[in-house]
């Protein structure tokens, strides 16, 4: 007999949709979901027992939601960042006694890159780049910063990355070569972050990227198959950064331009910081997916861009769709301190997303390419959910920034609007899928980055990880 559970989901975009469709597949547990969501997501409101719109993700309006259900609720998943790092697992847990999946406020590292920068100084010193920290409260005038800045600038040839500490804070992260190209513009974005509170400026790495994932259950690292995600807006790996327009997975668990030592590397280095933060047995307060690492792959080897405390997206939407094993059972598992391993099928997997004319400037880079009859009309999923159903479990459709108005019609707002997950033997199987269903997807003069997976994007990554490590 099926057992009946309640799980409170904090959703925001396709990420929070794609938790709940793996907890809905559930084979052995009937789901009754109450999603706490940042807008009315189509998904969402179809699937929830309770939806509540929470625009912020404010913890004591979550808390509210869930104190009303409590008697119903077995157990949390929080999918972003926001209410993780304003510590609503503590409130959650200890004021009404709902187990949840992810980090306490305190072992929610990514709210501060200095917090970070220290523990891996501390714990993996050889995977961290060259860094400076710059906290105001050191300084008694612009023109001493600046003097700093400066000399820490020559030391490292102008190749510096300028971040801010806390998420959110200034103009974000800042590359040279990409977001500026003069020590001016350097200074520029650098006191746009340094008027919001300390800042991190670290040595520009070359190399090609991966992000690392695992689930942890305090006890036990369970790292998932490696991902890559596309930052950049446009095709090329041009244009500005953005949250994510599409990811990668090999039918293995590592990316075409690694190999298996790369792999073993990335766990060994991330063991050692769960083994720091866990202690001698073992730390509840580091549940969920504590450790979603940018890696960055070097001559050297693997190095730390950043960590966050909490599932990629769209990265974890290359995982849950494969999972072998019931995810509510892998959430069970997480809250008793008994996951010691995941499987997931051999497949390859492609994301792909579409987004609003004004998502990552397209509208401005190029004005000529909008569709301007199409702004703000209907997003009509009819054909691309015949194509859904002629793949079956082959993929899926995750409404993100997207919502469904009184009309009873669904409209993009201002973020990544939807995306499709295509699931093949191949990452090109699997890309043809995703694109076949989002190409599919109709209105709001949608666009997406077409070279997400392409065979020559891959390449490219191949020939730079083999020319990398000849200069070794």
């Amino acid at each position: 007999m099926v057992e009946k559970i309640g799980v409170l989901i904090v959703s925001y975009g396709s990420r929070g949709v794609a938790i709940l469709d793996s907890l809905l597949r559930s084979g052995e547990y009937d789901v009754e979901a109450y999603v706490a969501d940042r807008q009315r997501n189509p998904f969402n409101i179809k699937f929830a027992k309770e939806h509540v719109v929470i625009p912020t993700l404010n913890p004591k309006e979550i808390y509210k939601f869930a104190s009303m259900h409590k008697d119903k609720i077995d157990f949390a998943v929080v999918g972003p960042e926001k209410p993780i790092i304003e510590g609503l697992r503590d409130l959650l847990e200890g004021k009404l006694g709902i187990p949840s999946i992810c980090p306490t406020e305190k072992y929610a590292i990514e709210k501060s890159k200095v917090a970070q920068r220290l523990l891996f100084q501390e714990v993996v010193p050889e995977v961290n780049p060259r860094f400076k920290i710059f906290d105001p409260k050191e300084f008694k005038s612009t023109d001493d910063v600046k003097r700093e800045l400066f000399k820490w600038l020559d030391e490292l040839e102008n190749m510096v990355a300028v971040k801010p500490d806390r998420p959110a804070a200034g103009k974000g992260v800042g590359v040279w070569g990409d977001h500026f190209n003069t020590r001016e513009e350097i200074y520029e974005h650098f006191m746009a972050n340094f008027k919001e509170g300390p800042v991190i400026v670290e040595e520009k790495i070359e190399g090609e990227e991966s992000s690392f994932q695992a689930f942890c259950d305090g006890r036990h690292l369970v790292p998932l198959p490696e991902t890559r995600d596309y930052k950049r807006a446009f095709d090329g790996d041009k244009g500005p950064n953005t949250g994510g327009m599409g990811s990668y997975k090999d039918a293995g668990s590592y990316l075409p331009f690694m190999d298996r030592s790369d792999w073993e590397k990335e766990k060994a280095i991330v063991e050692r910081i769960f083994r720091r933060l866990r202690g001698d047995e073992s730390n509840p307060e580091i549940r969920g997916i504590p450790f979603y690492v940018a890696f960055i792959h070097t001559a050297k080897g693997p190095m730390i861009l950043e960590n966050n405390s909490r599932p990629g997206d769209p990265e974890i939407m290359n995982i849950l769709p494969i999972l072998k094993d019931d995810f509510v059972e892998v959430c069970l598992k997480m809250i008793e301190g008994s996951l010691t391993r995941v499987e997931v099928e051999d497949k390859a997997t492609v994301v792909t997303y579409k987004v609003p004319p004004s998502y990552g400037e397209y509208d401005k880079f190029f004005p000529e390419k909008v569709r301007r009859e199409e702004i703000g009309t209907p997003i009509i999923l009819e054909e691309a959910e015949k194509i859904r159903s002629k793949y079956e479990d082959r993929m899926r459709i995750y409404p993100g920034s997207m919502e469904l108005r009184d009309d009873g019609r669904f409209y993009a707002l201002r973020s990544r609007t939807i995306c499709t997950v295509g699931i093949g033997d191949t990452i090109q199987e699997a890309r043809n899928i995703s694109l076949e269903g989002l190409r599919a997807i109709k209105g709001g003069a949608l666009w997406y980055r077409r070279d997400i997976a392409s065979e020559e994007h891959i390449s490219r990554s191949i020939r730079h990880m083999k020319e990398l490590k000849k200069s070794r």
